[in-house]
């Protein structure tokens, strides 16, 4: 009847499940032997207990090595990042700091040109405005700037120097150009030269006028037109003198495109010639002296605007007056 109940309750366990071990502790001090009896299903437990334990403890360890050398390697991998970019960034500044330099001696050689082409009377080259790299107008009156903001790359660094290399060639070619027309300007005003010695008050050596050359000698309007002398501007009404003493040979209205016009003759084959006039205060015969107001600046005849168109002829021919100023 027990056994039956017992069946009834639970199993009953196997002779291997009964199976145990027994662990004897003895003292060192000569006591009561102790012992612990665990079943082999306890003790196949604990053994696989421990063994999962015991690879938990080696996959964290493992893993958290992983972690620690992968964190020092981005470490090393940002720290090389860090220092080819800083090596980068001083390159682009250096690069940006020759830029600024090219474009300071394209400004020198542009305005250069300029001042000497405005004292010589010769053409303004028309490669671009003269001021374009300081956002100047050729006078240099206006200086309106904008845009986006772009941060410098080498990409558009090197266009930069590329850019600013070609136009210091280009403007070393038109210097050299510039220099060359100088040289047979003078090479030219030196076969009048004798005519003006003795007689340094009938030699014209005065502008006519107070005023910007607005147009100088020779061709201009991309070649269209030949212009025999220059434009002086300035406002309407400015006083005209004549640059030398001489005896006036024509005053008043001519059709051919002067206006109001004034010529003298100066002596030895030199005579100037003054038009566009608002007004002319002097008659043909009559005899002036250098610095003597002989008209006003007007814009009569073929004109756009104020100014005093002036030529100097020798022996009939125009050449250019910039070498009598």
């Amino acid at each position: 009847m027990m056994a039956q109940g017992l069946l009834g309750g639970r199993r009953l366990l196997s002779l291997k499940e009964m199976a145990g071990y027994t662990i004897k502790l003895i003292p060192g001090d000569g006591g009561a032997t102790k012992s612990i009896c665990l079943s082999a299903r306890r003790v196949k437990y604990g053994v696989a207990t421990l063994a999962a334990g015991a690879l938990l403890f080696v996959g964290a360890t493992g893993y958290a090595v992983y972690g620690a050398l992968t964190n020092a390697n981005r470490a090393n991998e940002i720290e090389e990042l860090q220092r080819v970019g800083g090596i980068q960034q001083e390159q682009l500044l250096q690069l940006s700091k020759k830029a600024n330099a090219l474009q300071d001696q394209l400004d020198q050689l542009t305005q250069m040109e300029t001042e000497l082409r405005r004292i010589s009377g010769s053409s303004v080259q028309e490669d671009g405005p003269a001021g374009a790299a300081d956002g100047q107008e050729a006078d240099g009156t206006h200086g309106g700037q904008g845009g986006p903001h772009v941060s410098p790359d080498f990409q558009n660094v090197d266009a930069t120097l590329a850019n600013l290399e070609k136009g210091i060639a280009r403007r070393r070619e038109s210097l050299l150009a510039l220099k060359q027309e100088l040289e047979a300007q003078r090479e030219e005003l030196s076969a009048v030269e004798p005519l003006a010695l003795g007689a340094p008050t009938t030699t014209p050596s005065i502008w006519p006028a107070r005023g910007t050359v607005s147009s100088p000698y020779g061709l201009r309007w991309n070649g269209t037109d030949f212009h025999p002398g220059i434009d002086i501007a300035n406002d309407m009404g400015t006083p005209i003198c004549a640059t030398a003493d001489g005896t006036v040979t024509a005053a008043g209205w001519n059709a051919g495109g002067y206006g109001n016009m004034v010529d003298i003759d100066h002596g030895n084959g030199i005579m100037t010639r003054y038009g566009h006039a608002m007004q002319v205060v002097v008659t043909a015969g009559e005899h002036v002296r250098r610095g003597q107001i002989i008209a006003y600046m007007g814009s009569t005849g073929f004109s756009t605007g104020p100014h005093v168109h002036y030529e100097v002829r020798v022996n009939g021919t125009p050449v250019n007056p910039v070498g009598y100023l």
